[in-house]
């Protein structure tokens, strides 16, 4: 009876076209694909899974950075992780930015419980495909700013490019256009350094 109960409270779908929702909301939905809150606004992932590419990208990343932080407090999570941006309090219902970033690093534990993360990563990294381009270009990048996300890193693995924005003063600050031949290293995660010719090896 009461596994009926609980079923009776699920949201199948939640509604996109008009209303705000929260963490509260969120947790209550079983749908069978990703979703993400953006300032209270449902975004839906493709139905299919991340191609290859994007898939081995993220692979060799988390790899290096788990490698690059063993015995260190920072942790490094991939998707699906979820990462909650509060605005006013750490409440389910006071949250209305939930994400699923594709690679996070967060170095203060007390922001980890069970369902993820509270509050912003020190970075985060997203890898671009053909569906997502304008959702983490725009959107996430307002949210990550004004959360306080440290840096920002953008990979387009189809142009085999990164984009890093740097926080300072409140405000990103955009790298140059990495490319093929390029060896960037993060200003917040020390001992990381991304080698552009090594992530894009052999992948076509």
């Amino acid at each position: 009876m009461q596994k009926e109960e609980e079923n009776n409270n699920l949201v199948k779908e939640p509604y996109t076209e008009y209303g705000r929702y929260t963490y509260a909301d969120y947790l209550t939905w079983e749908i069978d694909h990703m979703v993400e809150l953006i300032k209270g606004k449902v975004f839906r992932q493709a139905a299919a899974a991340p191609r290859r590419i994007h898939q081995e990208i993220s692979v060799k990343i988390t790899s290096q950075l788990f490698a690059t932080l063993k015995g260190r407090k920072c942790k490094v999570f991939s998707a699906p992780f979820d990462v909650r941006l509060p605005v006013k309090s750490r409440k389910h219902e006071d949250i209305n930015t939930v994400v699923q970033p594709d690679i996070c690093v967060v170095c203060d534990p007390e922001k980890l419980d069970d369902l993820g993360c509270v509050g912003a990563p020190d970075l985060i990294m997203e890898i671009l495909s053909p569906s997502n381009n304008k959702k983490e270009l725009q959107n996430k990048y307002e949210v990550y700013e004004e959360s306080g996300v440290l840096e920002y890193w953008i990979i387009h693995p189809y142009e085999k490019t990164l984009l890093v924005y740097t926080l300072t003063d409140r405000k990103y600050i955009p790298s140059r256009l990495f490319t093929l031949g390029d060896q960037v290293p993060s200003q917040c995660i020390e001992g990381f350094v991304l080698d552009l010719d090594e992530l894009f090896e052999g992948l076509e």
